[in-house]
């Protein structure tokens, strides 16, 4: 029976994730994550074909994980109140009170290590990253277009805008923690975030 390699991929993506996170892609060498990850090398280049190769599936999961992250949100949410205010306040709410958790799994962002690396995003790299971005746009800014219809004070609000902010928060959280070494940032943005829309929605 032939062996289940998926173990062995997962392992190795896992390793090259936090090692690009930390380092960024360009100083992550094959090597470093074949020893990260404790396979071989011979197990690398059975599932990636290159380190490009490597970056592509490391992106590829990621976006996936995080759109499934916003449908989980966004499942949740529909459950607890079907009034789109309420919604928007709680979609963000999900997040702020899983913040700690989040941040204790990563330090930062893997979408930030692969944008700042040229060669990545000349590669394709960048269309993935895009069509998550894109999906919690979508998914959120008809929350918010339902959320402000009725709501003449903010006429002049943009819902795509709005929605693109709270993937801006996000990003801009990662990078404030980061850079000051306290993760609470996180926490804290989200906070924010929430009473803005609290206020907004009011």
């Amino acid at each position: 029976m032939p062996k289940d390699g998926a173990p062995t991929r997962d392992r190795i993506l896992d390793a090259a994730e936090r090692l690009v996170i930390e380092n960024g892609f360009a100083a992550t060498s094959v090597d470093q994550v074949i020893a990260e990850s404790g396979t071989s090398k011979g197990s690398f280049f059975h599932h990636f074909e290159s380190k490009l190769d490597l970056a592509r599936s490391l992106v590829a999961r990621y976006a996936a994980a995080d759109v499934a992250n916003l449908d989980a949100a966004l499942a949740t949410v529909r459950e607890r109140t079907g009034d789109p205010a309420k919604q928007a306040i709680e979609f963000v709410r999900i997040f702020e009170d899983g913040a700690d958790e989040l941040m204790s799994a990563q330090s930062s962002c893997l979408y930030v290590s692969i944008l700042t690396e040229r060669q990545l995003a000349a590669a394709g790299t960048s269309e993935q990253i895009v069509g998550a971005i894109e999906a919690w746009r979508v998914a959120l800014s008809e929350i918010l277009r339902a959320a402000l219809a009725d709501r003449p004070a903010a006429a002049d609000v943009d819902p795509d805008a709005l929605a693109d902010h709270v993937f801006v928060t996000f990003e801009g959280a990662f990078l404030l923690c980061r850079s000051t070494g306290d993760t609470g940032h996180m926490r804290a943005q989200l906070r924010v975030l929430r009473r803005m829309f609290e206020s907004l929605l009011a």
